[in-house]
């Protein structure tokens, strides 16, 4: 089963970074966030990768291009020209680069890269990172026999909340989840058929095609409640960062 990332948005809320690099580009502990969403899948055995490329595609193409020299120890022969890898810590993975439109909307994107795809795909965002057993996900896709799986998750709090009784705080909770509403955190698993929604590249893949899904009684969805964090803002990336330094990162489900 082949995974699409969607990997081509501008990131405007986190332009401190997004202005020199694509959002997936951006480093958690050296590494691209694009990075550690396909160590996440790779861990369950996926590793057939069709990323959808738009603002500052190339610099995704060059990262993939050198991934191999980047990850070994290598000698050059300067008088032959002969390269010769030696130790090498590259990924097992097929990576697929498609070009998307520098403009094209997240339903767009999927749908020019139908051509690399079968008849049930995963797709998730290039920027959020989960401890998401992907294999318990694809399995309950298969099970409901719907054709859209969607993970539903409680979003992090971002803000301390305070209880109130006249006047006098008598609880403090630093940061807590949402209000127990549950929102769209991407690791979809989807049949083909879903592409025949989209409409070209100005469609969002969340407002018609996901709609009519929910309408249709064809979209499910797969509960997660262990760890879930997009990088939405600096301040993500920053949270994100400092666990992993700490060795703490829940998405870090590979050894």
């Amino acid at each position: 089963m082949k995974v699409v990332i969607l990997a081509g948005g501008y990131g405007t809320r986190i332009s401190e970074e997004s202005h020199l690099r694509p959002k997936p580009m951006i480093e958690i502990g050296g590494r691209p966030i694009l990075w550690h969403i396909m160590k996440i899948y790779s861990h369950f055995g996926f590793s057939d990768f069709v990323i959808c490329l738009g603002y500052r595609g190339y610099m995704i193409k060059e990262y993939f291009s050198n991934y191999i020299l980047h990850s070994s120890d290598v000698s050059f022969n300067m008088a032959t020209g002969e390269t010769i890898f030696h130790t090498s810590k590259a990924e097992p993975w097929r990576v697929t680069l498609v070009e998307t439109g520098a403009e094209s909307m997240t339903g767009g994107r999927l749908k020019r890269v139908a051509d690399y795809l079968g008849d049930t795909f995963c797709l998730t965002y290039g920027d959020g990172v989960a401890d998401i057993d992907i294999r318990a996900l694809t399995d309950f896709h298969r099970r409901h026999g719907r054709d859209a799986t969607v993970t539903s998750v409680v979003p992090p709090g971002r803000y301390g909340a305070l209880a109130i009784d006249s006047g006098r705080v008598y609880s403090f909770t630093e940061k807590p989840a949402g209000d127990n509403g549950r929102i769209n955190g991407g690791f979809f698993v989807l049949n083909r058929a879903v592409l025949d929604r989209i409409e070209g590249d100005h469609s969002p893949f969340e407002d018609g095609p996901l709609e009519g899904l929910a309408q249709d009684g064809q979209l499910m969805a797969f509960q997660h409640d262990g760890f879930w964090r997009p990088m939405d803002t600096l301040r993500d990336k920053n949270q994100l960062e400092e666990l992993w330094q700490q060795n703490r990162a829940p998405w870090k489900v590979w050894s």
